[in-house]
């Protein structure tokens, strides 16, 4: 049952920080990927800083905050002279 949390937390929190980067989502697969990994990155970054999340507000703040991260670690590589059209 907790794989399925995951799966939900990780979808939700991908498609949250596509908003807050970029003001939209990248589809159901990206926004699981973007979110697992986000998560993991997020639970490192906030061991990091001491800060010790619980419940499924916590993982999802803990997961949007990793994948926001994510992706503005992406945006540095992206090529600044490309235009997305």
């Amino acid at each position: 049952m907790y794989f399925i949390w995951y799966i939900l937390i990780g979808i939700l929190s991908g498609f949250i920080a596509g908003k807050i980067m970029r003001g939209g989502g990248f589809g159901i697969l990206i926004n699981l990927l973007v979110g697992i990994i986000g998560g993991l990155l997020g639970g490192w970054f906030f061991g990091l800083l001491g800060i010790a999340t619980a419940g499924i507000m916590g993982s999802l703040i803990t997961s949007v905050v990793g994948a926001v991260l994510l992706l503005w670690i992406v945006s540095l590589f992206k090529d600044p002279h490309k235009t997305d059209i």
